[in-house]
């Protein structure tokens, strides 16, 4: 959103020890489509420190879950702290480089319940921010900004059609296969998104939920 804003847009993508690259590459060619002024990508192996189904290949990823089982708990592909951590990560580098706002596609709506995408979490860090840095102790605090928060993923779909995203450049699916699998929470969920908002996902997929 902020690129066809006309905004000056540094993009941060952090490579935190997760099962597969694919979000990583996907990552770098959706800031290469929309040239952004620089994309840098940040090594921290999480797996030493956060047990979670995303970053610790003995721990099985779901599949297959219906909405009403996403919607009950924390699932195991949970990374203990990540927003946190990624956050804590682009406030330094955003106070490096002068930024006046970070912007993360946290989603609350139709997400597997994750707490730290929720909007008070959020909410919270931007206090953080605030009395946490030079900027934010001089008046200047970096502002934490969530455009997709409260969008469902058929929203998040329309609102993509509409800016121009290159929906085949992107990744969703939790495994790091050939083929986005089509069975695990996040690409149910996407696929339920596309469904809704009555576009065609132009990625393949290996097989279709039963759910869907």
């Amino acid at each position: 959103m902020t690129a066809k804003e006309g905004r000056e847009v540094h993009a941060l993508t952090i490579d935190y020890g997760q099962r597969h690259r694919k979000e990583i590459e996907a990552a770098k060619k959706v800031a290469k489509h929309f040239g952004v002024r620089s994309h840098k990508v940040l090594r921290i192996d999480l797996a030493d420190i956060a047990g979670s189904a995303l970053t610790d290949r003995n721990v099985r990823v779901p599949t297959q879950r219906t909405l009403e089982e996403m919607g009950r708990g924390i699932p195991v592909t949970y990374v203990p702290a990540r927003n946190t951590i990624f956050l804590g990560l682009a406030l330094a580098y955003g106070e490096s480089i002068d930024a006046d706002e970070i912007v993360i596609a946290a989603n609350w709506q139709d997400s597997s319940g994750y707490p730290d995408c929720r909007p008070e979490f959020y909410q919270a860090f931007e206090e953080v921010a605030r009395l946490g840095t030079k900027r934010g102790v001089e008046g200047r605090p970096i502002k934490i900004v969530t455009p997709l928060i409260a969008m469902t993923k058929a929203d998040i779909v329309r609102k993509g059609e509409e800016l121009g995203v290159p929906w085949r450049l992107t990744w969703s699916c939790y495994l790091g296969g050939e083929k986005a699998c089509g069975v695990c929470d996040s690409c149910q969920l996407r696929l339920k998104g596309f469904k809704e908002a009555g576009v065609k996902d132009p990625l393949p997929y290996a097989r279709r939920a039963q759910t869907l």
